[in-house]
């Protein structure tokens, strides 16, 4: 998944102006005109990196030159060099932080996912490890991207990727059986239905229905395991996925994995992954050009 250069470019140029404003006036009053640097992007602790397209694109963007020195998906260990950059000193400069904040959330969504995807493929579950639409605004790309590149599914991106019927919906339409017909019915044959359940009681209509994906909100794995019985009674439970969600941790997100579920989303990979630790260092200066 990747957006065209040209809307990527125009994405991180907005991010730039919001924090130019009218420009950097510390380069401006410090760095003599035209003065070239090479520097280094260095990682300061262990992890996934992800958002290394995008920093290759904030540097082409700005006129700099930037060479990758390792891959999306790569795991990395203290000191690893992640790219090395060469170009008009005061650019570097205005551009480093937010290509850093970018780079770095990036990295620690992806490293977060990973850690989450090994845990339950260690003990030898298949489930997806999936994101939530908790993202921060104007970076769901970019934070799905990562979940991505660090193993996970990033879910639905936006409201027009499938039909997710959560609880106010039925609190608005009706009941769970008759908005979810509803849905079958006036749905595109190229759109799954997911339904939000959050009783046992629902979660035969929901099946019934023709939901394709069965999302057990704030359910304990132990009223998982009997959702999934009550679905394998009633020869249901092949005909459908189940998604686990709601209060679901890094510390309790085994025990959901082994109640039977197919995908367990989490918002916390989006909403509360710390971001991973890394700076820009000047190595040279390299002149200037007139």
């Amino acid at each position: 998944m990747a957006l065209p250069k040209k809307i990527l470019e125009e994405k991180l140029r907005r991010f730039v102006e919001e924090d130019v404003g009218h420009g950097d006036i510390t380069a401006f009053c410090a760095i003599p005109l035209g003065t070239i640097v090479e520097a280094e992007i260095v990682v300061k602790e262990k992890g996934v990196i992800a958002g290394v397209e995008e920093a290759l694109a904030f540097s082409e963007a700005f006129g700099l030159e930037a060479r990758a020195l390792v891959k999306d998906g790569s795991k990395v260990t203290p000191k690893a060099e992640v790219l090395r950059i060469e170009g008009n000193a005061a650019t570097l400069l205005m551009i480093e932080r937010t290509m850093l904040n970018l780079l770095s959330r990036m990295s620690g969504i992806a490293t977060h996912t990973n850690r989450l995807v090994e845990m339950v493929r260690r003990a030898g579950y298949k489930t997806i490890i999936a994101a939530t639409r908790k993202t921060a605004l104007g970076l769901a790309y970019f934070d799905k991207k990562a979940v991505m590149i660090g193993g996970g599914d990033p879910h639905r991106y936006g409201l027009d990727d499938m039909i997710l019927i959560k609880d106010n919906h039925v609190a608005i339409a009706g009941s769970v059986r008759s908005i979810a017909r509803k849905a079958r019915e006036r749905a595109s044959f190229s759109k799954k239905i997911e339904v939000e359940v959050s009783r046992l009681s629902d979660v035969l209509e929901a099946a019934e229905a023709g939901a394709d994906i069965l999302m057990l909100d704030n359910f304990s794995p132990r009223k998982i395991e009997e959702a999934v019985q009550l679905l394998k009674r009633k020869k249901l439970r092949n005909k459908l996925l189940i998604e686990a969600s709601g209060g679901i941790t890094e510390r309790n997100i085994l025990r959901y994995a082994a109640a039977g579920v197919d995908i367990v989303s989490l918002g916390e990979i989006t909403q509360s992954t710390r971001a991973l630790d890394m700076s820009l260092e000047v190595m040279v200066k390299k002149g200037s050009r007139n």
